[in-house]
């Protein structure tokens, strides 16, 4: 037994072991996983819209896999939030409202066509614009750049400004114990830079901090696996995590971490408070105790069966499968919290599985939760009587948000005491959301310091790899080092992560569908338009952008051009960020189209009025382009950047509004123009695909690194014992070396596997060939001769 400090709940201390009518109701999403792939029997209610796309005489296209993609990434999850709110909750009438918008776009899309079945026709080409849309339209590319405001310019630090709308941004801290995969980064970093980079180019006072969460159990233990210090292994993680979302293009304003002072600082006024206003208590809690390292074993060197799951690698703290924390206590404020949430949940932007997993925390009322923990390396608890304690993990990380900030300024609570001046984003994924929704609130609230509480919930689903999870052990997966050494851009990875983000349910990472998105959407959809825009320019009007005459053709594209600008920007602004990507594409769609009918090319031959159309044509083409580029920014920020070099863009263009203008006029001269994306191959594909899916097969390394134990073991025992012969076979000379001879046989047959050049093979194995006669020396045999033939 152990003395701990909790937050004070209503009732005794008690653990989630026993909270049976909670564990008994899970997300259904967790249980029926639909992937974003092209296999289409992974998308269990295809059966619908299969069933009336087909009905309609369509074969497999684009188009059809968009409306099968629709029903996957939209109307599945709305439909599952409809049956828990019938079904679970018996809100039959909130479960209507919640499908009628996806219920609405299906009819719109039947009354467009005249059918009773959906048809495969691209819902942008069938836009209907009314004369007003593309008037105004018209009025707005009129203006030009003149009429349209001027980036912020930033000046650091960055501070609330009165009158403006002032947004703080946050992601997940990572942990500073590992190297962060892809589903890491596209979880919370990648997100919440998107959303960063669009706020500033939507002019709003912008600031994103994150930093690496650095106490705990976790660093402990992996500082006692590579034989360091905490600090150090701090030191080493947190410069491996910065230099990956470097090399990722995050525009953090800055990147901190929490073992500095400003944490102790703040963590244990925050503590304070809440004592004494009453809502911290002492306790008893068990734990479990090793004799051999006389202490209590930390959460995370406690493994076994989830008791809500039955998941059998469940940690001592938290199931990673169903997200239950275990023999955990909680906190009372629940007054203050439901008040909050009640409104907060109204007028944010909070995701369906933020608001699911929050309310199931709270339904069944909050419990007393322990806040300290028996270790060392941590936040210290500043009572005498615990001076061996330190605060646990999910009291003390989410405190890293304001203590890195507060080592960004020393006006920090500009930003954290102002709830009604700054709108707080924090974006996750979907395990760390009780902390984020219920526990850290609940700090803040209870501290009654005025604290800016989150507005906006942002957690992805989990993103997979193939057909399986990453996992760093087993060499399944590409983490964030190893992205680099593929050879594909930054920007790829992130469009792609960005594309298959996993907004609704879980997504998976597949190598062919990289592939393909990277050689169709970009390569040949976006990457061709630009090109293409820019090249007319170069090539037929001396690169300069020629007169401009708009007729009804062109002025309907600058509507529709409009039209998704602005679904760009809502999307955005709800934080729907792979639906808002869409829209790029949309763009970029229509202007190809928009080429190959007028086929500029052709009538730069022609008459005077076919080489006007196609000087307007190439105009308009080219202003889209630029406007791609600004729309671009925030997911694929380096080639936003080229095509703006390219174009010759002037910089006041980088600021979104409403309104798509003409921001190169005639005569405007741009710059040179090259492709923007390489095609991949299959071949580099698949063998990237070997590379990153871990061992097929049965290798010696494991018999090898048995071989070492046993060899050490018995070294360690001969000099205890003062016996050591470094020419015994068994534990000597002789032991080493065939050991190393094993470890270069294994590292040959590997090379060959890989297909690696001749040259470095023929060198490894070189190395091998001396191994064996140093080891055959060693053993006293004599070298084996070998007899020429005759």
């Amino acid at each position: 037994m152990m003395d701990q400090l909790s937050w004070m709940g209503e009732s005794s201390l008690s653990t989630l072991r026993g909270d049976v009518t909670e564990s008994n109701i899970s997300r259904p999403e967790s249980h029926q996983t639909v992937r974003s792939s092209n296999k289409r029997t992974d998308r269990p209610l295809e059966t619908s819209l299969g069933y009336y796309l087909t009905s309609g005489g369509d074969e497999a296209s684009t188009a059809v896999d968009q409306w099968l993609e629709w029903e996957t990434l939209d109307l599945q999850p709305v439909a599952l939030h409809a049956l828990r709110l019938a079904v679970l909750q018996d809100k039959k009438s909130e479960a209507l409202e919640s499908l009628q918008p996806s219920l609405s776009y299906i009819e719109r899309s039947l009354q467009k066509t005249g059918k009773t079945f959906l048809t495969s026709v691209d819902d942008g080409d069938e836009r209907l614009l009314t004369d007003e849309e593309i008037q105004a339209a018209v009025q707005a590319w009129s203006k030009g750049l003149a009429a349209c405001p001027k980036p912020r310019q930033i000046v650091h630090p960055i501070l609330p400004q009165q009158g403006e709308r002032n947004v703080l941004i946050t992601s997940a801290l990572p942990y500073v114990n590992n190297v962060p995969h892809l589903g890491n980064i596209i979880g919370c970093v990648l997100s919440a830079d998107v959303f960063a980079r669009f706020c500033r180019l939507r002019n709003w006072n912008t600031l994103f901090v994150c930093g690496t969460d650095e106490y705990g159990t976790a660093t402990e233990t992996k500082a006692m696996e590579e034989g360091l210090t905490p600090q150090e292994i701090c030191d080493k993680y947190n410069a491996i995590h910065s230099q990956i979302y470097r090399w990722f293009g995050t525009s953090f304003d800055y990147f901190g971490r929490t073992t500095t002072e400003k944490q102790t600082e703040i963590a244990q006024d925050i503590f304070w408070r809440l004592l004494k206003r009453g809502f911290l208590l002492e306790d008893t809690v068990e734990q479990l105790h090793c004799q051999r390292c006389a202490k209590f074993l930390a959460d995370r060197f406690v493994e076994g069966i989830c008791p809500f799951c039955s998941y059998p690698e469940a940690r001592g703290d938290q199931c990673d499968k169903c997200g239950k924390l275990i023999n955990a206590v909680e906190l009372k404020l629940e007054g203050r919290l439901e008040e909050w949430l009640e409104t907060t949940l109204e007028k944010g932007n909070w995701t369906p599985n933020a608001r699911f997993i929050t309310r199931s925390w709270i339904r069944d009322g909050l419990k007393p939760r322990c806040i300290t923990r028996d270790l060392k390396w941590g936040t210290p608890v500043p009572l005498e009587e615990f001076a061996n304690k330190v605060f646990y993990v999910w009291f003390d990380a989410p405190i890293g948000y304001l203590s890195i900030t507060a080592n960004y300024t020393d006006q920090w609570e500009k930003w954290w005491k102002n709830p009604d001046k700054v709108q707080l984003y924090n974006f996750m994924a979907k395990d760390n959301v009780p902390f984020h929704s219920v526990v850290f609130p609940c700090s803040l609230l209870g501290a009654e310091d005025n604290y800016t509480l989150v507005n906006h919930l942002i957690a992805t689903e989990y993103l997979n790899y193939e057909d399986g999870k990453f996992s760093k052990s087993r060499g399944v997966g590409v983490f964030g080092d190893m992205a680099k050494d593929t050879g594909i851009p930054a920007d790829i990875w992130r469009f792609y992560l960005l594309f298959i983000r996993p907004e609704g349910q879980d997504s998976a990472f597949c190598w062919s569908d990289l592939l393909l998105k990277n050689n169709s959407e970009l390569l040949n959809n976006l990457g061709n338009f630009v090109n293409r825009a820019g090249m007319f320019v170069s090539k037929f009007f001396e690169g300069r952008v020629p007169t401009m005459e708009l007729n009804q053709e062109d002025q309907r594209l600058l509507a529709l051009t409009t039209w998704e600008l602005r679904q760009y920007l809502q999307l955005l602004e709800k934080v729907r960020i792979r639906d808002a990507l869409r829209c790029i594409l949309n763009i970029s769609r229509h202007g190809n189209q928009y080429i190959q009918l007028n086929e500029p090319w052709k009538r730069l031959k022609g008459s005077d009025t076919d080489r006007s159309r196609a000087a307007t044509v190439t105009g308009v083409a080219i202003n889209m382009a630029c406007l791609l580029s600004v729309m671009l920014q925030p997911y694929m920020p380096t080639v936003s950047a080229t095509i703006q070099e390219q174009l010759q863009a002037p910089p006041l263009c980088n600021v979104l509004t409403e309104e798509f203008v003409c921001v190169l006029p005639a005569g405007h001269k741009i710059g040179t123009i090259s492709p923007l994306f390489q095609k991949l191959e299959v071949e580099q594909v698949e063998a990237l695909r070997q590379r990153f899916g871990g061992q097929k097969e049965a290798t010696t390394t494991t018999t090898i690194l048995q071989d070492v134990q046993e060899l050490a073991k018995a070294v360690a025992q001969q000099v205890r014992t003062g016996t050591f012969d470094i020419s015994s076979p068994a534990s000597g000379l002789p032991g080493l070396i065939s050991f190393l001879f094993k470890f270069q046989g294994d590292k040959v047959r590997q090379l060959k596997a890989l297909g690696t050049e001749k040259a470095v093979v023929n060198s490894e194995v070189a190395r091998l060939l001396e191994l064996k006669k140093a080891l055959q020396e060693a053993q006293g045999k004599p070298p084996v001769q070998k007899e020429k033939k005759k």
